[in-house]
């Protein structure tokens, strides 16, 4: 397969750069270096995808799209698939803010109402001896100040590992959205019936006895056209979802329900490589696992820099050096073998 072109590391770079992007602005970058508008060339888009993720593979990076449950918007962003005992060491964040990260997570996950937040003050009462992997806790950890750990939080909203709410509460960044995909399948996070993802900030059947969470933007492609049913997909209970007059005229293709677009992945076959779209198949899941105490250093991996990766884009794997795969930056794999890692805001 021909080197990737000038065009592909210039999406590459884009986005390794700004960090994650807009799916309107990833688009919109894209139109600008190829000249061909997205609406007419939906298939050269993602063509595009393919051949970036295939040599990506290479050096154990994805590109990835997400959703940010908190307004629907998608994201596309580049993700670490390999949490390896150097890309932990690849990070700017010391250990207590790893455990005080790895705290945020669980205490917004845990959550049965799926708010998806929690507040300011629930945060900075989080005790960091709980993330611990020993009995004995360690002085870092015990020497972690209120102050530190307000400093902690603007940097993490700053690099999208969380972000601030209208509201003034603390919630995932997209980041994390991105990075912490398998993470959250990998202890039974409950997942949205429609699209099988996450449901961290998500509405819950009016049922009590009933488990079923939807994403907002899911329940209002499920509800929006008149002649659907308005009921639980679960236990058939009436779900009081209110019709506006724009969504009941919407067209019944409309892409607003949609999932996030999955890039094309490598496959090899005899010898050969193609490229094929797969959909994620993870399995619908009623309760949440609290993580194990060793998995706080995989939440967050990467380092600062990302400028030496257009470079090693071409190289082959045995050409990448340690150091080079930890300042790109992204963070844990989104595939079934890989677990979470790496860093964050909104």
């Amino acid at each position: 397969m021909p080197p990737l072109s000038w065009r592909h590391h210039t999406l590459i770079q884009a986005v390794l750069s700004r960090g994650p992007l807009k799916e309107k602005e990833f688009q919109s970058i894209f139109s600008d270096v190829t000249g061909k508008s997205l609406v007419s060339h939906k298939q050269l888009f993602n063509e595009y995808l393919g051949k970036i993720n295939m040599e990506l593979s290479y050096v154990q990076f994805e590109l990835w799209a997400c959703r940010n449950q908190y307004d629907g918007s998608v994201y596309y962003g580049v993700i670490n698939t390999v949490a390896d005992e150097q890309s932990k060491l690849g990070t700017k964040y010391t250990v207590p803010q790893i455990a005080f990260y790895k705290g945020i997570i669980e205490a917004i996950v845990q959550d049965t109402s799926a708010k998806g937040t929690i507040s300011n003050i629930e945060a900075l009462n989080i005790r960091l001896e709980n993330q611990g992997g020993s009995s004995e806790m360690p002085p870092a950890l015990k020497n972690f100040s209120m102050s530190q750990k307000e400093k902690t939080i603007h940097e993490f909203i700053q690099d999208q590992w969380l972000c601030a709410t209208s509201d003034g509460n603390i919630g995932l960044g997209v980041r994390s959205f991105l990075d912490l995909r398998s993470w959250f399948h990998n202890n039974e996070v409950p997942s949205c019936e429609v699209c099988n993802e996450a449901g961290i900030k998500a509405e819950l059947c009016p049922n009590e006895n009933c488990t079923v969470r939807i994403h907002k933007y899911c329940l209002k492609a499920k509800f929006s056209l008149a002649r659907n049913e308005k009921v639980c997909p679960g236990c058939d209970t009436q779900w009081p979802y209110v019709v506006t007059k724009a969504e009941a005229v919407e067209e019944e293709d409309t892409e607003v329900h949609q999932r996030p677009p999955e890039p094309l992945r490598r496959k090899t076959s005899r010898g050969s490589r193609q490229v094929q779209e797969e959909e994620s198949n993870e399995p619908s899941s009623r309760r949440f696992k609290r993580s194990r105490n060793n998995e706080g250093e995989e939440l967050i991996g990467q380092s600062q820099s990302q400028s030496s990766t257009q470079t090693s884009l071409k190289a082959k794997p045995e050409a990448l050096t340690a150091v080079e795969v930890n300042n790109t930056r992204p963070g844990p794999s989104t595939r079934r073998t890989t677990r979470a890692s790496s860093r964050l805001h909104c």
